[in-house]
């Protein structure tokens, strides 16, 4: 079943008088039979023989507040009426109080389906009616209405769209307090006979393709053969995408992908692998036993080196085998199995250039540098500082945190800061009390606060009051304890269930994705108004977010961290071998890069693709001496001659243009230059690339460059090593095109001993058989730019950078999803981000124990 469903009934087990809820969800709404002799179990169904009642045994609560987060539906039955002379309509599905009362009804009416909803446009009954505009027979058929946020009811008839009807307003009047009822209505007047095959609630509106793959799929795999064989070929490909694609990436890829094919073959493309290789085919469909691939396994010979796989693998290995060794994908891509299942954090500490932010947006106050100095810096992991698992809280933070809030506060006009929330200075009845901290509360701690954290609040300003303080000092420190409370510091959603985000730890999301600060106050009007479950809406509020130039800061901090921009402030390069080192050349660099960013991304709106060949820089006199590039001195410049930016063009200086020749990023490869570490960047963080570790005992000491010998030719040594070769053929010649820039990025075409310097060579793009061959860095940058596997490596990054976690196999295809979306409207940075936030992996939450 798709995601969004909040209750199915399939009714192939008969337990009693219960219906069981199989959706899997954490709190299932099971259903309870008050006639067991009105109704006889068959096979997969429940026939309805004489009146009966069919109810939850407690509200559908969490059902009915679901839907009404999300403002969309789908109800899908599967049923057979017992004759066509049924009248009131009678009830099929129901959520409703009583007769005249309901949130949804799917009923009969003689030979016609009847669909009733509730909404803020219709009445509480949910009328007027409509029609699903076809005449019933009395066999099994699949019903399904659905209503988008754009308030379109549609039903379908056995996936055939039959009938649209607009259905104004909101479902945010819906009543919690409903039951779920099914072959009645809550009165036990509006009787309904036949059988049920199978009932599905959703809190989204299916598409007309999903709900044609349901109908071709059957009410259940047992009522048809093709059916049962069609959910055999769903779980071999289950198996293969969810264990056996990670098993092979983790314990086969190193030697037999696409680049390396050892013994010629490939076991990361689908046709490839059922070709086999120098020894013929390796997998037999259907027979394990038979195949070479099990064989070797199961044996011991493979893996060679390494972990041999385990008891539980290589089982697992022939199961996908013996049922038949289906692929659900064409392509096993590496990265997308280095980290397991993975879901949205639901307790994500600001980083804290977030808490900087989120301060200044909320009271007004700059904290920078008391923040940046008491504050423990945030370190990188998984390539980002945001990473939520790795955003710690020690006693040191918790102690900054209570001197941050004093300062705060003491730097605020607290009365006049007050005043936006209660015009009233007498705070003594409790009632203006806690109407005023409910009210600062939500916009300081960024959503409503419930009655306990009021009380709470609230006894601050008592106690304060009691004392004898005054007006100021209750609210200040009232003030204080909010500042350094987790709901300040931290980013805390519920995520109870799977479904669509609360309005307004959505509102949050968006606000510290585009932003790192939190929502405005035109955001949270949206989360408090409902809006925020149209996807219209997301896109206009982000759009409107695009425009403010904290976006623009945003993004720098996530170009900052892509490239660990950080490390530049602590360099300490060789001062005999780079005597004009200096701190300043450092920072110059980074300004380079983010002035860089900001003209390609912002002031042009160009692809993100273009960073890697774009032909302009800007330059410091002090960074252009360094580059060996001209400068222009400005009588008019606003700032000293030595910190002056410039823009130069680069269009005739073919050694330089796009990100990968700046000293920046160059300085990555260390004091050496080294081909390794570059190459390794080059592959992660650029092509989204994979590579083991080295063997435990190898010596990885760099070997120096002498007299015939160039960095190049050391590499090409490891590469023709039949130890090493497997690996680093994979690495180091995406670095060949770098060889003429040292390791602070300057220009040479020999190195100190003379050694003539290159700029050729291959790039090996993961996946791809065949490497591209280039002569100059110039080409390197164009192949780079016009890669699509350039572009997804950057859809990933800003998305994992949006989410604050890496991304796992069960991300994939919405992330493939994202790029397509994003490509499609240019590729910039702002259609990829509008893509994300719009994406289900902002708008709906993954709980950690849904994969």
């Amino acid at each position: 079943m798709s995601d969004g469903l909040l209750a199915l009934y399939t009714f192939d087990e008969c337990d009693g008088t219960t219906i069981r809820d199989r959706s899997g969800r954490d709190a299932p709404l099971d259903l309870e039979i008050k006639r067991p002799e009105a109704v006889e179990w068959r096979d997969h169904s429940l026939l309805i023989r004489r009146p009966t009642e069919i109810r939850s045994s407690q509200p559908a609560k969490q059902l009915a507040d679901a839907i009404k987060r999300t403002n969309r539906l789908t109800v899908e039955a599967w049923v057979s009426p017992a004759n066509l002379t049924q009248k009131g309509p009678a009830r099929i599905v129901s959520l409703s109080g009583s007769s005249i009362q309901r949130n949804v009804t799917l009923g009969q009416e003689r030979d016609r389906f009847r669909i009733r909803l509730r909404t803020t446009r219709t009445s509480d009954n949910g009328i007027p009616e409509n029609d699903a505009g076809v005449k019933l027979k009395t066999e099994l058929v699949q019903l399904a209405v659905t209503r988008d946020q754009r308030g379109k009811l549609r039903t379908f008839v056995d996936g055939k769209l039959t009938a649209e009807h607009p259905v104004n307003g909101e479902l945010s009047n819906w009543d919690d307090s409903f039951a779920l009822l099914l072959a009645n209505e809550q009165t036990g007047d509006r009787a309904w006979l036949g059988e049920f095959h199978l009932v599905a609630i959703y809190d989204r509106d299916l598409s007309p393709e999903e709900l044609r793959q349901n109908f071709r799929a059957g009410a259940n795999a047992g009522m048809d053969p093709r059916a049962a064989e069609r959910l055999v070929v769903k779980q071999s490909e289950s198996l293969f995408s969810n264990q056996v694609a990670p098993l092979l990436a983790r314990h086969c890829l190193e030697c037999h992908d696409s680049a390396t094919q050892k013994g010629g073959l490939d076991l990361s493309r689908h046709q490839l692998a059922m070709v086999g290789g120098e020894s013929g085919a390796v997998i037999t469909p259907g027979n394990a036993s038979d195949s070479l691939l099990w064989d070797q396994v199961h044996s011991g010979d493979m893996p060679p080196q390494g972990q041999p796989l385990s008891d539980e693998e290589v089982k697992l290995l022939k199961e996908w085998i013996d049922s038949g060794a289906r692929w659900s994908v064409d392509f096993i891509d590496p990265i997308v199995f280095v980290t397991g299942a993975a879901s949205q954090p639901f307790v994500q500490r600001l980083t804290i250039d977030e808490y900087i932010e989120t301060v200044r947006s909320a009271v007004g106050v700059e904290i920078a540098d008391e923040a940046e100095e008491w504050l423990p810096p945030d370190l990188r992991a998984d390539g980002f500082s945001n990473t939520a698992y790795n955003l710690n809280v020690d006693l040191k933070h918790v102690e900054s945190y209570a001197r941050l809030a004093q300062i705060i506060v003491q730097r605020m006009d607290v009365a006049k800061f007050a005043k936006r929330f209660s015009k009233s200075r007498s705070l003594n009845t409790d009632a203006t009390a806690r109407k005023f901290v409910a009210a600062l509360g939500e916009h300081l701690l960024r959503g409503p606060l419930d009655e306990r954290e009021v009380s709470n609040y609230s006894g601050i300003l008592t106690a304060v009051a009691s004392a004898g303080g005054s007006y100021e000092q209750g609210v200040g420190l009232m003030m204080e304890a909010m500042l350094q409370s987790p709901r300040f510091v931290y980013r805390i959603e519920r995520q109870q269930n799977a479904g669509a985000v609360d309005h307004y730890e959505l509102a949050s999301r968006l606000s510290y994705i585009v932003w790192g600060g939190p929502p405005d106050a035109t955001l949270m009007q949206a989360a408090a108004d409902g809006r925020l479950s149209n996807r219209t809406e997301i896109r206009e509020q982000v759009q409107r977010m695009l425009d403010d130039p904290r976006a623009v800061d945003r993004s720098a901090r996530f170009v900052s961290d892509w490239l660990h921009l950080g490390r530049l402030e602590n360099m300490q390069p060789n001062i005999k071998r780079y005597p004009h080192w200096s701190p300043e050349l450092g920072r110059d660099m980074r300004r380079e890069t983010l002035a860089f960013f900001e003209d390609v991304v912002w002031k042009q709106r160009r692809p993100l693709s273009d960073l890697f060949n774009a032909s302009f820089t800007y330059v410091t006199p002090r960074l252009a001496a360094h580059y060996a590039l001209p400068f222009e001195r400005s009588q008019s410049s606003s700032t000293t001659a030595s910190d002056a930016l410039q823009r130069i063009d680069l269009t005739k200086v073919e050694s330089r243009g796009g990100l990968l020749t700046h000293g920046s990023v160059l300085t990555i490869g260390g004091d050496d230059a080294s081909m390794v570490t570059r190459g390794l960047f080059v592959l992660r963080d650029i092509l989204r690339g994979v590579i083991g570790a080295p063997p435990p005992g190898v010596d990885t000491t760099p070997v120096p460059t002498q007299p015939g010998m160039t960095h190049r030719d050391i590499a090409q040594d490891r590469i023709d090593n039949v130890a090493c070769g497997g690996c680093h053929r994979k690495f180091e010649p995406l670095a060949f095109g770098l060889e003429q820039f040292d390791g602070l990025g300057a220009f040479h075409t020999q190195d100190e001993f003379d050694n003539t310097l290159r700029s050729d060579g291959q790039l090996v793009i993961p996946g791809e058989p065949q490497p591209i061959s280039y002569q100059t860095s110039a080409e390197l940058m164009d192949h780079l730019a016009a890669s699509e596997r350039v572009r997804e490596t950057l859809t990933w990054k800003l998305t994992q950078f949006a989410m604050g976690r890496p991304l796992g196999p069960a991300d994939a295809a919405i992330v493939q999803s994202i790029h397509s979306e994003g490509q499609r409207d240019g590729g910039t940075y702002q259609s990829l981000l509008t893509a994300i936030v719009t994406s289900d992996l902002v708008t709906r939450y993954r709980p950690p124990s849904v994969p």
